[in-house]
């Protein structure tokens, strides 16, 4: 009991306490007062709108009869606010008239294009200069005395509010809210109009045709909002057009476009299509408005698909992020001119301008954001990246007996060139450098071992998974429906089986050819390629009890960083045409003739993402660990193909007796962590990196993985040899 008379007691005193803030905040409300006193009286009104907490019977009151379509259930907080401050409002008609004119005048005296026109849109066309003035928008926030509504907007509204509640407020507190600001003279006006529309309706000819307003003598002035929405219209469609005409637009249009005329590109027309719906407005003749603004929106959708086909055209040939930078910006454009065009066709829809209202303040918050910088305009980019490795990668997925057998033999040739690479790797561990150059060393080491792999065609384990997953990633597009989602699910088995083999494929030639060498060569000359003490060493630092599974990991982030950079030389590459300069090279057709340097232009466009990437991978391996353990903690590669081998150099040292001991052992469930480690860090980061290039979430991948998980347990043998073609066909159709 006295628990419950406390909670009454302080929910009372915090409702008295917001009550008193309201009342002391209106009660010091001055129209006359100068722009920045007036903005900053706004901005602390709408954060006593955004604090939590409920207030008296009257605000608390459920919104059920006027509801906003599609309106939670349960009303945010805020509205309880609105309607809170609306009753004492009407309670006192000096601080409603006062705080009316404060209000309207504020908003007549700010520059709304800035809001209307450029909230949420990017402002420099590269990506660093948009870059740092968000930071330094975070650090030093816009002042109230600015006559700017996006800055005015972006203090009223920090990004930890949602604006969403404002979309959702019932009729009643919306049509409340536009009188206040609108004022008793304009509110009057709007009421004649209403009423003479109504004498006018129940007046009209029997044929039905309503007489224009212009004929009644009650033409409404329009309001400040509509013609701000209609010079925002002007000023977007201006920008677009100059866009759209730009040399980096009409340059990458579809070969359709590209032989239209220019006079007949949407983006061309658009600004004569603005001028003729102004000019409709301005003769009040309501037809002819109708038939310019459909025109008009069908000049918007051809801009779009043109903005469309522009992004076609970056995804085949190569993706230049400034260029992304401004296409993007041009389609934001598109849609932002569309939603006020929208808006400004149903000006007497309240649900659809608090839309409005609430999307542009979103917007705002979003051109305030470093995280939603960076996410927008590399996602292009990603999907770039994403797509190369997608097709890799299907290189590397067994999907029946005999590609696995032909992975394993892949598998295998890798092995045996890591068993060169894990002797080269002890020679130059045991010349004792300085760790940098050492590093240097070792990074050639790899370097040259994953580019012999690359053009043997041999393959090695731990690089398959970053290629592998962007494969997964591009048949979940099918995966909504039964035939698409048994094709993933059997991707999904065939890669974990393929991995298992790869794996086995390399671990089980790489350690036998690495104590083969060392038992030759202590059979032959009668010595040791690594000394005793270097063998136990070898084993302690692959012991299971240690940072061996927390190396793996950041090895695992290598292996896919490498895979990234990859991606990126292949864009490269397309973007800049290397393809055809060099098979059109002055030089390279006198020295090789036509076809040769059209060969060879064709031998770089299909190795060049190998190359750079296994360079990479390799040049990472040996020399992040150095930098690493130079500037933060000691970090070593693990790598399970290359561990396994220098395994087996250490058996071929110590002999038989390590296998009573339990240095070996451990040394063994490490390179097993490092084989789970590597494959799931590497496939964990490209999968993520592919779904979001999707824009996948764990809502929609949760199902299919269910599918995975049945699948695995009524046929688990399939995890490690293939299943018949004829059985495999079965068991789809049976899904």
């Amino acid at each position: 009991m006295f628990r419950t008379f406390t909670t009454l007691w302080k929910k009372w005193r915090a409702s008295r306490s917001a009550g008193h803030q309201l009342d002391a905040l209106l009660a010091v409300a001055d129209a006359d007062a100068p722009y920045a006193e007036r903005s900053d009286w706004l901005i602390e009104l709408a954060h006593w709108i955004h604090r939590g907490g409920k207030l008296d019977a009257v605000a608390s009151a459920p919104d059920t009869a006027d509801a906003a379509p599609g309106k939670p259930h349960r009303a945010p907080p805020e509205h309880a606010r609105v309607r809170y401050l609306l009753h004492v409002l009407d309670r006192n008609p000096t601080w409603k008239a006062n705080v009316g004119a404060m209000v309207r005048e504020l908003l007549r005296e700010t520059d709304s294009i800035s809001l209307l026109c450029d909230a949420g849109m990017p402002v420099h066309s590269g990506l660093v200069g948009s870059l740092m003035e968000r930071i330094q928008a975070q650090l030093i926030p816009p002042a109230p005395n600015r006559r700017d509504l996006a800055a005015l907007v972006a203090l009223m509204f920090p990004a930890a509010h949602d604006p969403e509640w404002i979309a959702t407020l019932p009729l009643d507190l919306l049509s409340r809210l536009r009188a206040l600001i609108a004022g008793p003279q304009e509110q009057a006006a709007a009421e004649a109009s209403v009423a003479a529309a109504r004498v006018a309706s129940a007046a009209a000819p029997a044929d039905g045709a309503p007489e224009s307003a212009a004929s009644t003598g009650a033409e409404p002035r329009p309001s400040d909002f509509s013609v701000g929405l209609l010079t925002a219209l002007h000023n977007l469609t201006c920008q677009i057009s100059s866009t759209g005409l730009s040399p980096t637009v009409r340059s990458r249009l579809s070969s359709d476009d590209a032989r239209v005329a220019v006079e007949r590109l949407p983006f061309f027309r658009l600004t004569r299509a603005m001028l003729a719906v102004e000019n409709a407005r301005d003769a009040g003749e309501p037809d002819r408005l109708l038939q310019e603004v459909a025109w008009l929106r069908v000049l918007l959708d051809g801009c779009r698909e043109a903005t469309d086909d522009v992004f076609a055209h970056l995804y085949r040939n190569g993706v230049r992020v400034d260029t992304v930078f401004q296409v993007e910006r041009m389609r934001m454009r598109v849609l932002r001119a569309e939603r006020l065009l929208d808006a400004w066709m149903a000006s007497d829809d309240l649900h659809v301008q608090a839309r409005l209202v609430a999307d542009l303040v979103k917007a705002n918050q979003a051109s305030q954001s470093v995280t939603h910088l960076l996410r927008s305009n590399f996602a292009l980019l990603s999907r770039k990246v994403v797509e190369l490795s997608a097709d890799t990668g299907e290189h590397y997925i067994a999907r029946d007996r005999a590609e696995y057998l032909t992975m394993l033999r892949m598998a295998a040739g890798g092995g045996l060139v890591t068993a060169v690479t894990v002797y080269v790797k002890f020679g130059i561990t045991g010349a004792h450098l300085p760790s940098m150059i050492e590093g240097v060393f070792a990074g050639l080491n790899y370097a040259v071992s994953f580019l012999v792999m690359h053009f043997c065609h041999f393959s090695l384990a731990t690089k398959q998974p970053a290629m592998t997953a962007p494969t997964l990633a591009r048949e979940l597009d099918g995966a909504d429906e039964p035939a698409g989602r048994t094709r993933f699910v059997s991707s999904v088995v065939a890669l974990i089986r393929t991995q298992a083999a790869a794996v086995l494929g390399n671990v089980l030639l790489v350690f036998p050819a690495c104590l083969a060498i060392q038992l030759v060569c202590g059979w032959l000359f009668h010595a040791n390629l690594i000394s005793p003490a270097k063998a136990h060493a070898t084993l302690q630092s692959f012991s299971l009890v240690g940072p061996t599974p927390f190396y793996a990991a950041l090895t695992g982030v290598l292996l896919w960083a490498s895979s990234v950079f990859s991606g990126w030389a292949d864009n490269w590459f397309v973007l800049h045409r290397v393809e055809d300069a060099l098979a059109w090279n002055r030089r390279l057709r006198m020295t090789l003739g036509t076809t040769g340097a059209a060969r060879f232009a064709h031998f770089c466009r299909v190795n060049v993402a190998g190359v750079w990437g296994n360079v990479v991978l390799g040049l990472m391996l040996g020399i992040v660990p150095a930098i690493v353990s130079a500037m933060a903690f000691h970090f070593e590669v693990r790598h399970v193909t290359l561990s396994a081998g220098s395994i087996g150099v250490a058996m071929g040292v110590l002999g038989t007796a390590t296998l009573r001991s339990g240095e070996l052992w451990w040394a063994v469930a490490g390179v097993a962590s490092m084989a789970v480690l590597n494959v799931t860090v590497s496939f964990a980061f490209a999968l993520q990196m592919a779904l979001r290039s999707r824009d996948l979430g764990r809502k929609d991948v949760r199902p299919i993985m269910r599918a995975i998980w049945r699948r695995i347990t009524r046929h688990p043998t399939d995890l490690v040899w293939p299943m018949r073609a004829r059985q495999n066909t079965d068991e789809a159709g049976g899904h």
